[in-house]
């Protein structure tokens, strides 16, 4: 059995009160800002002739005077801590769904080598009730009007007789309304609760009981979840990050939203095992495990940037205006974030993980895992963060709630990892496939 050590524990909690203490510097610097600081950064913005275009495509709808300027503006600048919110929980809420996305592709597989990590990926899953929990708070938030991350849920857009009526969003509010939409997130919420809840119960039964049924149970189980998995994270891509630009939408970008987590979980699976390795608790899992979940790793960063490339060169060779916004806001106001990152997300996992017994180096591997997971906080700070605060985001305020919100979620996430791990016998012994694990060895 793994015991939470104390140290860890202070570390942990440290973080959540120091993400607490900078997150919440940052919201009253944030709220303090009047409509006569907010006229001066958005004509600070807007001064010159490449910005004197709008930032997001919902602009060009309704009245286009200094006023409405300003109003959108203050929008953006006020919606900083929720969006800063937003980024942290979606990327972990994904980590733990996309973990036991993983584990359940090795039991639906009957895959042996992975059994001696099957209670870190469940240790891993445990997060999503709370991060479920975090989401749906959120969610709150904006249909009770606290926050305007989502500026379809005015009922002006959606109104024919409103001269801020939205005809492209009247015809999405079949699917973008505020009913449907609570629905879904409750429903994407219970179900990988329940379904992670299931996976570990069954789990356990299994080292109980040993029977076939339960093992068969197990694997149906499993095939639930990656079948829901496949519909549920298709959509709440589209709920929680690219309704933030209703007008624009891409037929990649499910895919490319889940491959960001999968590449971040696999990194958060690879650096839970290597640490129950060094406590001594987890022996059985060696270099050949550490290979092929680096190998994992690899594969996923660049599948990663192909769907970001592809995506980008379709929009870029197609050059349709309401298409190419997207790119556009990202280009000309967080050029600092937006192409670099994938300095670490594509070529440093293709330049140090390409070598077979570089992916056996304990401390190359740990390392490359930590850059994975902040490229890819970086790579949802570019989805979320244009679209919902635009241009104003280069000040103190905007680094104190991003990195207080990042913190914070660390050190929720790890306390709440590593005490699921406390619970689970870190062997599953009543796997059939056990001993294969135990006697893996990668050939090459």
């Amino acid at each position: 059995m793994y015991s939470f050590s104390p140290k860890l524990k202070l570390y942990s909690i440290i973080l959540i009160v120091v993400g607490l203490v900078l997150f919440g510097i940052g919201f009253m610097l944030n709220n303090g800002l009047d409509s006569a600081k907010i006229e001066t950064m958005m004509t600070a913005v807007h001064h010159g002739s490449e910005h004197q275009i709008p930032t997001n495509s919902a602009e060009l709808v309704g009245p286009q005077d200094q006023a409405a300027h300003l109003e959108h503006a203050t929008h953006q600048i006020h919606n900083t801590p929720y969006a800063a919110l937003l980024t942290a929980s979606m990327l972990f809420f994904g980590i733990s769904a996309c973990a036991l996305f993983f584990l359940s592709i090795q039991h639906a597989a009957h895959a042996g080598w992975s059994m001696i990590v099957t209670r870190v990926m469940e240790a891993v899953a445990s997060y999503l009730p709370v991060g479920g929990i975090i989401m749906l708070i959120l969610t709150f938030l904006n249909v009770g009007g606290v926050a305007h991350l989502y500026h379809w849920m005015d009922p002006e857009l959606t109104n024919p007789d409103s001269p801020h009526f939205d005809v492209v969003l009247y015809e999405k509010s079949k699917f973008l309304n505020i009913p449907f939409y609570v629905a879904r997130i409750f429903i994407y919420v219970v179900g990988t609760s329940f379904f992670v809840w299931k996976i570990k119960n069954l789990s356990k039964k299994l080292d109980q009981t040993k029977e076939r049924k339960d093992y068969q149970k197990l694997y149906n189980f499993s095939v639930g979840y990656i079948a829901f998995f496949g519909f549920a994270s298709a959509a709440w891509a589209w709920d929680f990050i690219m309704t933030i630009d209703p007008h624009w939408y891409s037929t990649l970008y499910i895919w490319y939203s889940m491959v960001s987590t999968l590449s971040s979980a696999v990194a958060v699976i690879i650096l839970v095992a290597v640490h129950l390795k060094r406590k001594g608790v987890l022996p059985q899992f060696n270099d050949n495990h550490l290979h092929d979940l680096a190998k994992f790793l690899f594969a996923t960063s660049l599948l990663w940037t192909y769907l970001w490339f592809d995506q980008f060169m379709l929009y870029w060779y197609a050059n349709i205006p309401e298409e190419v916004r997207y790119f556009f806001d990202r280009f000309a106001y967080y050029k600092y974030t937006f192409l670099p990152m994938l300095i670490i997300n594509f070529l440093l996992p293709l330049l140090v993980l390409v070598s077979s017994s570089i992916k056996r180096n304990y401390k190359v591997v740990t390392t490359m895992a930590v850059l994975v997971i902040l490229g890819h906080w970086l790579d949802f700070f570019n989805m979320i963060m244009p679209g919902t605060v635009g241009p104003f985001w280069t000040n103190a305020y905007t680094a104190l709630l991003v990195f207080g919100a990042f913190f914070f979620f660390v050190g929720l996430f790890i306390f709440v990892v590593m005490t699921a791990l406390t619970k689970l016998k870190l062997i599953p012994t009543g796997n059939p496939l056990l001993h294969e694990s135990e006697i893996y060895e990668y050939p090459f």
